[in-house]
């Protein structure tokens, strides 16, 4: 189903993100959002709303960089907006009303939100660094940092309790490590302030990045809301449950101890699904809607594992979060740049169904069917072992390089081989590439991670070579190929590249029925 009329969308998810202002003192202090504290960072090249609250009827007038405007609060709540401008700074923002406010040392340049899950919460000071001392060269007064508290809620908030730092060896430690070499690959190539709005949390799912109204709109999604409900209604026996199970434990836990005897494990508390971070929208609400309207370049993400285990939903869900964001920000189809999932778990020899590729093959179908988008295919950087693999720069790097490409127009290769189409040639198939100008690269002696099929859909490890831009694959034991997959696994071990150094994505040809199915 199609998004709904984006006219009619925007109008009533904007209305559903309306902020929740608390009831304000009958005589208060101006004062603006807390994104527009000391060492702001303000988006350049496009108009900037400055907001905050007051006295209901107040004047205020804000100055800055030469520009003056003025306005009335209405609701409690007062907005103006900065007429576009070029990187600089460090300038003052003063706001005046009944009292006067003096935002100090405020720059100019790009503002980019860094979103997701744990990869992208994942902190500097637990990452493998490319030189030893990269926190302790770390500081740069151009680069500022804001990270948003990690909480949900039920209803829009107004504003988060933070405020923006400088880039330092001070700061940096507790920081995303994916956002800060974006970031630095950004101050690098172009030569402006960086603001980075680091607002993430670990374990949490696509849809409660999505605000409530969205999910309703369409009827696939209005199931997450559904499940929701029945298991807040589920719980109150659920907890009863276990606490009968306490008592049952309690007693064997103090037998045990009597018999001299290790006490066996306590049952696990049920969380209470309306207090849980997971729910759907509580993180919008509480770390996405107080940042609206920020001005902003664009978005990048990190997210996926949590729903790895409904690819099919994902493919769906992961698109609507990007319309329900750049529609509620009101700023245009801004780049919204993404990590596809990292290899993971133990290294399977033979081919089989995976989880984890379909849902990279979500991923895969969001950057090639939603505009302006983009993703980092990082094959090359996993963990058997460990779902937040240490080595963040590269992500980070190749994240900036599909902004250069998308958000800057600068002439770089931006993504590794995607798959474009397939050619059978008696018992071989000819696979063609996207983003493999200049041919295809192999890192090591045989290229790695096909497997091919027949019309009964069993594959088998096919063996494949490259042919300039593009790779033949076959196998003895498929005379007649049908289907070929590549990287379909949980952790895939392939080394396909192309010229760029970048690694080639996965992906089937094949439609075969997916193991992740619906669930009622």
């Amino acid at each position: 189903m199609s998004f709904p009329d984006l006219r009619i969308a925007a109008a009533l998810l904007i209305a559903a993100a309306v902020p929740v202002v608390l009831p304000l003192p009958v005589t208060a202090d101006v004062r603006p959002a807390a994104l527009f504290s000391d060492g702001a960072v303000l988006q350049r090249q496009r108009p900037v709303p400055v907001w905050g609250w007051g006295d209901e009827g107040e004047n205020v007038t804000v100055r800055f960089n030469g520009q003056e405007k003025s306005t009335t609060v209405r609701g409690g709540r007062w907005m103006v907006r900065l007429d576009p401008m070029e990187a600089g700074g460090p300038f003052t923002l003063t706001i005046r009303g009944r009292n006067n406010v003096e935002v100090r040392d405020v720059l100019v340049g790009e503002v980019w939100v860094c979103s997701g899950q744990s990869n992208m919460q994942w902190p500097m000071k637990l990452s493998d660094m490319p030189e030893p001392d990269t926190i302790q060269k770390s500081s740069d007064p151009q680069m500022r940092l804001f990270t948003v508290p990690r909480r949900a809620a039920d209803t829009p908030q107004s504003d988060v309790q933070a405020r923006w730092e400088p880039c330092d060896p001070s700061t940096l430690p507790e920081f995303s490590a994916v956002a800060y070499f974006f970031g630095r690959r950004l101050r690098q190539e172009l030569n402006v302030p960086v603001g980075l709005i680091s607002s993430n949390y670990g374990g949490t799912p696509a849809e409660a990045w999505t605000s409530c109204a969205a999910l309703r709109f369409d009827p696939v999604l209005r199931n997450l809301l559904d499940r929701q409900a029945q298991a807040a209604a589920a719980y109150p026996s659920r907890l009863a449950e276990w606490r009968r199970a306490m008592d049952a434990h309690r007693q064997e836990a103090d037998k045990a101890r009597q018999e001299g005897r290790e006490p066996p494990r306590p049952p696990a508390q049920p969380q209470d699904p309306a207090e849980s971070p997971q729910r759907p929208g509580g993180l919008y609400n509480a770390m996405i809607a107080p940042l609206i309207p920020y001005a902003i370049r664009g978005v990048i993400w990190y997210q996926g594992e949590s729903n790895a285990g409904e690819a099919w939903l994902y493919r769906r869900l992961f698109p609507a979060m990007i319309r329900n964001w750049r529609a509620n920000w009101g700023q245009g189809d801004f780049p919204f740049l993404f990590v596809q999932l990292a290899p993971y778990t133990r290294i399977k020899p033979e081919p089989g169904d995976s989880k984890w590729a379909e849902l990279r093959e979500a991923q895969l179908l969001t950057a090639l069917n939603v505009p302006n988008t983009a993703m980092a295919v990082i094959t090359d950087l996993g963990d058997e072992n460990d779902i937040h693999p240490k080595r963040k720069a590269p992500v980070g790097e190749r994240l900036a390089l599909a902004a250069l490409a998308k958000a800057y127009a600068r002439k770089v290769e931006y993504s590794g081989p995607i798959y474009r189409k397939m050619q059978v040639e008696g018992s071989r198939v000819r696979l063609s590439f996207d983003h493999a100008k200049g041919g295809l690269l192999v890192h090591g002696d045989r290229l790695t991670g096909f497997t091919i099929a027949g019309g009964d859909g069993r594959f088998v490890n096919a063996e494949a070579r490259v042919e300039g831009g593009q790779v033949i694959v076959w196998s003895p034991q498929v005379p007649r190929p049908a289907a070929v997959r590549f990287g379909w696994a949980d952790y895939p071990v392939v080394n396909l590249y192309n010229r760029a150094g970048l690694p080639a994505s996965p992906f089937r040809t094949d439609d075969f029925p997916m193991v992740t199915a619906p669930r009622s």
